[in-house]
């Protein structure tokens, strides 16, 4: 515990010496400058010279401390960005996976013979679906819908009687959203 007191005592010591040193140093740049006044014309250019340099680092430093700013917050920026988009790829991987079970689901509606394996593969599928869900992942409803190239892509254009012109038809594929980013656009059919 004196070894502490003694520490502490030596700090406020040292501390106290600092601030003399710099009060000294604050009274000779003082005297200084007031030489440089009192020296005549002979000071006055070189210090305004200084001073006109001083200025343009102050000037120099500002820039570069907003530059530094700019840069932390756009860094910042990317790095929020890339956390939320870094599933991305992995789920662009397990997009034709869903399209498999979708199609295995349809099938095996189609037949009766194997209800309970296609319960099963059901089940499997829908907690996928709940993962993906859960990270983020939405399908597009297209059909019905207006045209649109940022998220549809048109793969064929036919007559319809029932649709206006530019409307989606059918989809051949699902398109899928990663939160507010297409991760993969729809594949449809369009009336013409």
């Amino acid at each position: 515990m004196n070894d502490n007191v003694k520490d502490e005592q030596n700090l406020e010591t040292e501390a106290g010496r600092q601030d003399e040193t710099l009060q000294q140093e604050q009274v000779n740049e003082n005297e200084a400058a007031g030489s440089a006044a009192e020296g005549g014309s002979d000071m006055s250019p070189e210090l305004a010279k200084l001073q006109a340099e001083n200025e343009e680092y102050q000037q120099r430093l500002l820039r570069t401390q907003a530059d530094f700013d700019n840069f932390r917050r756009r860094t910042l920026k990317e790095k929020e960005e890339l956390g939320k988009y870094a599933s991305a790829k992995l789920i662009t991987e397990l997009l034709p996976v869903i399209d498999n079970f979708e199609r295995a689901i349809s099938s095996a509606g189609e037949s009766a013979d194997n209800s309970s394996y296609s319960k099963g593969v059901e089940m499997i599928f829908r907690q996928l679906e709940g993962v993906l869900k859960a990270e983020g992942l939405t399908a597009m409803e297209a059909e019905g819908t207006p045209f649109n190239p940022e998220f549809h892509q048109a793969i064929m254009q036919v007559e319809s009687e029932e649709h206006e012109e530019g409307i989606v038809v059918e989809v051949v594929q699902k398109g899928y959203l990663l939160k507010d980013k297409v991760l993969r656009p729809a594949m449809v059919k369009v009336s013409g």
